[in-house]
């Protein structure tokens, strides 16, 4: 970079060497985060399968209801400890950056760890789905071709990828766009339900009557549909990776928690009650697609809207999810934690291209042999020890570090609630349903300290490795950040 000769306090000079700083650049607004955490929770599970919760309830319409609002507060309270945290802490990694200040190297790694097997896997679990839903309507009553089907995934992966690598600015544009379009379809499917409700069917108004009046589920089947509903919820963590590229996250991370879960609980009961307006619990429970089958019964000339409506939410899912699975490979490898090539920015967009090539590349690995996807179901356990482990350090940091500025400060019991919750969440389908395969999933964590030991904690390091990572920074044209992320204060 040429610098001009002397120095200047031209406040245009400053401002111009502020802009040519290499760093992510702060381009996230309010509405933006919004769209982000809304279009990360709300995936394909409320237009297909919310028949999980009323299984497990034994078809007490009531009782899977107050799952559905129990759920969606439990995820409000998780949100809440991250919107302290966020805008205290507010640099890439979300989690992973949380535990790192708050309990350390080793437990921060087998978070990224674990995550980069788990997250990209999820996401190719998303994109084999998207695929699905998009290409059958072409092939009718036959299944679709595999091949054609993992083709797709590929292509809605690396489209995805190349898109968050190159602009951050164009990736939030289509976040919102896709997110509009998911909640005009949840919107079309809520008030069709609420017209027909307030319309007077008697057989729907004895259903909501009525609502206890079936068999009371155990305790277990409780935690069981209980387990469905967070299930459903899950994303709301999502805003806490993006803190860095936050505009004044101070006021935005709060604001935008404090809208974007209530909201999504609203539109689950509504959208819940819809499906019982029109279908039965037994209906509902035997039907492959809710949403499909309601619209069905309601607006069989439009009936294909649900479907489209399905692929769209899952490539709005999907694109969060990457963006954030970026910004996460990039905060591990700021730390060291990974290879320093993926902390790298690209010179002309300043956004991190490495990061999001890596954790695609990954997620398209997965896709070849989309049997091993399945796996993924056991590491569901993980998320929650993560969330605990993320909750339990704001609790230690409330203790070491209380002159930390923190523009929002939770009700200090609801992270101690959190932490009780998340260890019960973690060890009760263990206990309950004990399968070989959680065994090789606490292996593959416990695995990290392989690779932790020599890597990070004794920093062996390999000469060729600096060569490769030399030739592919001239090939990728990216640059390091300015300042680590122990600059930063990390």
């Amino acid at each position: 970079k040429k610098m001009g000769k002397g120095k200047s306090d031209d406040p245009k000079d400053v401002k111009r060497k502020e802009k040519a700083k290499m760093q992510l650049k702060r381009n996230i607004g309010y509405f933006d985060g919004v769209s982000f955490i809304i279009g990360s929770i709300v995936g394909a599970g409320i237009f297909v399968s919310p028949m999980g919760v009323l299984k497990h309830s034994l078809l007490n319409v009531g009782v899977a209801l107050t799952i559905w609002t129990a759920s969606g507060l439990v995820s409000l309270r998780g949100s809440l400890c991250y919107a302290e945290l966020g805008p205290a802490l507010p640099f890439s990694g979300g989690e992973y950056s949380h535990i790192k200040r708050g309990l350390g190297n080793l437990p921060a790694f087998m978070f990224i760890w674990t995550s980069t097997f788990t997250k990209p896997a999820s996401n190719a679990a998303r994109a084999l789905l998207f695929a699905e839903y998009a290409t059958q309507p072409f092939y009718g009553i036959c299944p679709a071709p595999e091949m054609l089907k993992k083709c797709l995934a590929l292509a809605v992966l690396w489209s995805l990828g190349i898109l968050n690598g190159l602009s951050v600015k164009m990736a939030a544009w289509v976040q919102t766009v896709f997110t509009l379009l998911k909640m005009t379809a949840l919107s079309v499917i809520a008030v069709g339900g609420i017209v027909l409700l307030v319309g007077g069917r008697k057989d729907s108004l004895a259903r909501f009557e009525d609502a206890f009046s079936s068999e009371i589920p155990s305790a277990s089947q409780v935690a069981e549909a209980f387990f469905q509903g967070l299930y459903a919820y899950g994303g709301w963590w999502s805003l806490n990776y993006m803190a860095e590229e936050m505009k004044n996250p101070s006021r935005n991370i709060p604001l935008t928690v404090m809208t974007a879960v209530p909201a999504v609980i609203i539109f689950y009961l509504l959208v819940n009650i819809s499906y019982l307006t029109v279908l039965t619990p037994k209906e509902i429970v035997s039907s492959v697609a809710v949403a499909v089958t309601w619209a069905d019964r309601v607006i069989p000339s439009v009936a294909w809207i649900i479907p489209l409506s399905v692929a769209v939410s899952i490539f709005g899912a999907l694109n969060s999810s990457m963006f954030t699975l970026g910004r996460l490979s990039y905060a591990g490898s700021q730390s060291g934690h990974l290879p320093v090539l993926i902390s790298m920015l690209n010179v002309h967009s300043c956004t991190p291209a490495p990061a999001m090539i890596f954790s695609t590349t990954i997620a398209s690995i997965f896709v070849i042999p989309s049997d091993l996807i399945m796996l993924t179901n056991y590491f569901g356990f993980s998320a929650w020890l993560m969330i605990g482990l993320t909750c339990a350090s704001l609790i230690v940091l409330r203790y070491r570090e209380p002159h930390l500025h923190r523009p929002y400060k939770v009700f200090l019991p609801v992270p101690f609630v959190m932490v009780a919750m998340s260890f019960f969440l973690v060890l009760a389908p263990i206990v309950w349903s004990p399968n070989l395969q959680y065994v090789y999933a606490f292996l593959f964590m416990l695995g990290s300290l392989i690779v932790y030991l020599p890597f990070i904690h004794f920093k062996l390091r390999f000469a060729f490795l600096d060569k490769i990572t030399c030739h592919l920074q001239l090939l990728l044209e990216v640059s390091p950040a300015d300042g680590s992320a122990e600059d930063k204060g990390e």
